[in-house]
């Protein structure tokens, strides 16, 4: 068995970077940026009204001026404010040559198409400067998840369309003879497949284009003509779930290598887990997940979609990690690295965890209710109330 950290890098070995595509700005949000993107213009593109009131220029309380003009926002006055002058000005309308401020109109008093101001020029100008929020030389970095922060920023530097990396696509093949997919009648001695589903909706989230092949039942053919239909499909990672052990009924090594993929690596140190597969044919990485419900997401977190984020060009793809403050004890830890299923909250002092007491990996409850996995290291040693410890959220 090899740990943990050296399977991640192992699985990440095994994808490269997909090719880009480009995207009109309706169908970009949570795509990953490929290319860097450089504004074509200021923003905003003149000295524009923060809001309303009159442009001005050098002015004191109590002078009365003239309103010889309105600009409003798409349609700017062209004239020259000049002393004794005013103009009726509106928010995100262009600030007119000659004005070094907007008087907001609370503080002026109006009598035909005259203005008195009749509060004090404080120091603020109600004026936001030309390219105050961005400039024609500022470029969106890449790699990066777009957000609809970001789509908004991109529309306003002027694109309509951009390059993306191109969604990976993940064939999820569910192998065994007792599974039966929902809706159906189950014989007496067969469950329902549901890891797939909470694995489709994870590649969904993390960028991916998943596939769910037919259930592959337990025979060699069954189990060759799934991984054929994957091949042909296109699929750049191939998911199994279930049979990656090493009993009479596990088949999907036997059908990985009559396949001609080359195995990475064969059981992991953690727990759940250990039965995981990696391997590789050509340029489609192969991921052999366990069968038990929980086992299979978890390793899903760790593994696959990590792997999904490399596919994707991203920079930081491990889960992320926090440290949270125990609120029960933990016994020391095993020969295995255990990832618990956990519940975290943010307190006023500190983030804080408690493991759940139901730890089986078959027992879908519990992964409902868990937001995060706490990590017991092989070996640790026991932890108590208020000691930290290191999670993973999920």
């Amino acid at each position: 068995m090899i740990p943990v950290e050296d399977a991640q890098a192992m699985c990440l070995e095994l994808v490269r970077t997909g090719l880009s595509e480009t995207v009109p700005l309706a169908d970009a949000l949570g795509r990953t940026l490929a290319a860097p993107v450089q504004a074509k213009r200021d923003q905003p593109p003149f000295s524009a009204s923060a809001m309303d009131g009159y442009a001005v220029g050098d002015v004191a309380q109590g002078d009365v001026l003239d309103v010889v003009g309105e600009s409003a926002a798409g349609h700017g006055w062209d004239g020259i404010v000049g002393s004794g002058q005013a103009v009726r000005i509106f928010t995100g309308a262009p600030v007119p040559t000659g004005a070094t401020r907007v008087v907001i109109q609370e503080n002026v008093s109006l009598e035909a198409d005259r203005v008195t101001l009749v509060e004090p020029i404080n120091t603020g100008t109600n004026i936001r400067p030309l390219g105050a929020d961005f400039s024609s030389d500022f470029t969106l970095g890449a790699p990066r998840v777009l957000s609809s922060a970001d789509l908004a920023l991109i529309a306003a530097m002027n694109h309509p369309e951009f390059t993306v990396t191109r969604r990976p696509k993940v064939a999820l093949i569910s192998t065994g003879d007792e599974l039966l997919m929902p809706g159906g009648d189950p014989a007496p001695d067969q469950i329902i497949a549901s890891n797939v589903f909470a694995l489709q909706a994870m590649l969904h989230e993390t960028g991916a284009e998943p596939f769910v092949l037919p259930i592959a039942r337990d025979t060699p053919d069954a189990l060759d003509d799934v991984l054929q239909q994957a091949n042909e499909w296109g699929a750049d990672i191939v998911v199994t779930i279930g049979g990656a052990s090493v009993g009479d009924h596990d088949l999907v090594a036997p059908a990985l290598d009559r396949f001609g993929v080359a195995r990475s690596f064969h059981k992991i140190a953690m727990r759940p887990g250990k039965p995981l597969m990696a391997g590789s044919k050509d340029t489609v990485a192969f991921l052999g997940l366990p069968g038990n419900p929980v086992s299979a997401v978890v390793c899903g977190h760790l593994f696959l979609l990590p792997m999904v984020r490399r596919a994707l060009g991203q920079v930081d793809v491990l889960p992320r990690i926090l440290t949270a403050k125990l609120d029960a004890p933990l016994p020391k830890g095993g020969p295995r690295a255990h990832y618990m299923r956990a519940r975290f909250h943010e307190g006023p002092d500190a983030r804080h965890v408690i493991g759940f007491d139901k730890q089986d990996s078959s027992m879908l409850t519990v992964l409902a209710d868990a937001n995060c996995l706490l990590l017991s290291p092989i070996g640790s040693a026991a932890k108590e109330t208020g000691d930290s410890v290191t999670i993973l959220p999920i």
